[in-house]
Parts: C-alpha cells; sequence; structure tokens
C-alpha cells in the first residue's frame, strides 16, 4: 500500500522536529513504509523551515486558515497523489507514532475509516474536565450525525482509499472533527476505533482545543445542520 502520514501544523517550532524525528523512529522500527506530509498552516514562527529537513513534502498555507482546512489539504494532496491509505497525526508531540502500523492494518483489512480513541481503554492521563466535555460532544456528533463513536474530537485518523477520494470537508476550523462523522454517515463508510496512547504535557494541554471554545464549536455544527 501507497500510505501517507498527513501533520496540520500552526506555530509548532518548539517541538516540531522532536516530533518528526520521533515519527521517523517508529516508522522505521515498526517498518512501515509511509510519505510524511506537514501543512504548515501560515505559521508566524519558524515551523516550514524546522520542519523541512524531516518530512517529505511540505505544502504551506500563505495564512492561517484552521484545522479543517490544513486537512482539507493534505487529504486533497493524497487524493492526487494516488494513495491507498492515510494517516492524520498531531505535530503537538501527544500521538504515538507506534500506534499508525494498527490503523493501517485496520484499513487494510476492510475498513474505511480508523478513528484513534482515547477512551478506548485507559484515559492516559487526560484532565477530568476534559473527559466530560468530549463525551457531551461525542453525544451531540450521535444526534446530529446518527454516528456513535467514544472520542469525537480526537486528531488521530485513518482513511482507506475509498474515504481520500470521496470526503468532502467544508469546515475550516475545529468543528471539523465532527465533519467527518457527518461523511461517515453520508457515505456509508466502514469505521473501526481502536486504542491509541496519548502523551499530555502542559506544551498539548495549551495548544489543545480549550474547553471554553467548545460552545462555538457547537453553535457551528448547529448551523451546519439546521443553518
Amino acid at each position: 500500500m501507497k500510505n501517507l502520514i498527513i501533520i496540520p501544523a500552526f506555530n509548532e517550532s518548539a517541538v516540531i522536529e522532536t516530533t518528526l524525528k520521533d515519527l521517523r523512529h517508529s516508522l522505521m522500527r515498526d517498518k512501515v513504509k509511509a510519505d510524511i506530509l506537514l501543512v504548515d498552516d501560515g505559521s508566524s514562527d519558524n515551523t516550514g523551515g524546522v520542519s523541512a529537513p524531516h518530512v517529505d513534502y511540505l505544502l504551506t498555507h500563505t495564512h492561517n486558515c484552521g484545522l479543517g482546512a490544513a486537512l482539507a489539504t493534505g487529504i486533497e494532496f493524497a487524493r492526487r497523489g494516488g494513495y491507498d491509505a492515510c494517516v492524520t497525526f498531531d505535530s503537538d508531540g501527544q500521538h504515538d507514532a507506534s500506534d499508525i502500523a494498527r490503523a493501517l492494518e485496520k484499513l487494510e483489512s476492510g475498513y474505511d475509516i480508523v478513528i484513534g480513541s482515547r477512551f478506548v481503554g485507559s484515559h492516559s492521563g487526560m484532565p477530568i474536565f476534559r473527559r466530560v466535555v468530549l463525551f457531551i460532544g461525542n453525544f451531540i456528533t450521535f444526534l446530529f450525525f446518527g454516528v456513535w463513536t467514544t472520542d469525537s474530537q480526537s486528531g488521530f485518523r485513518g482513511l482507506s482509499k475509498r474515504a481520500i477520494n470521496n470526503l468532502v470537508l467544508k469546515s475550516n476550523r475545529m468543528e471539523v472533527s465532527s465533519e467527518f462523522f457527518s461523511e461517515i454517515h453520508r457515505l456509508s463508510l466502514k469505521m473501526c476505533e481502536i486504542p491509541i496512547h496519548i502523551r499530555y504535557t502542559k506544551y498539548s494541554l495549551g495548544k489543545g482545543q480549550k474547553n471554553t471554545a467548545s460552545m462555538g464549536v457547537l453553535i457551528k455544527l448547529l448551523y451546519k445542520v439546521f443553518g
């Protein structure tokens, strides 16, 4: 299979080199063949420059467009490049690249989308309030889109060729995570979840979606469904 790792990044120069080196090491150790694409979403720091020596492809937005736009750019690259599978992977160092092999195995076995869930198995030290907020997000995602997931806001996803070629993402910002489930429902994609290992640090918690931003995401989802 021709595989691609898609990494959306915005102002991650402090950690991106370590993230990419760890990713390369894990891919080699697990004998996973995959190209690495970093989408620099209009960073004002040197994210692109630091990343360039460690990736196979670097795409840069001229200004900050949002997580959804960066993911859409990555998926369009995978579509045009004829990739059989891709994995979306966070740039802040919280994802463990050793989970990529398992996601690709699931895709190869016939699944269209693999969701890396922080709620299958241990919670990996996730703060309790964030767990509550995410559960509410899961419930709202189910009400709106008819797809149950234990982790609607996960940034770790595996996509098959069918998903790559047919997904249409219209949300430019954080609400894109829930929009994936709208597309799963619309396209009748075969989905599964796998447990993933998360490394929570002060940095990753600070960079992640704030609990106070959840209401804004909800409003945008309401507008998408009923607007």
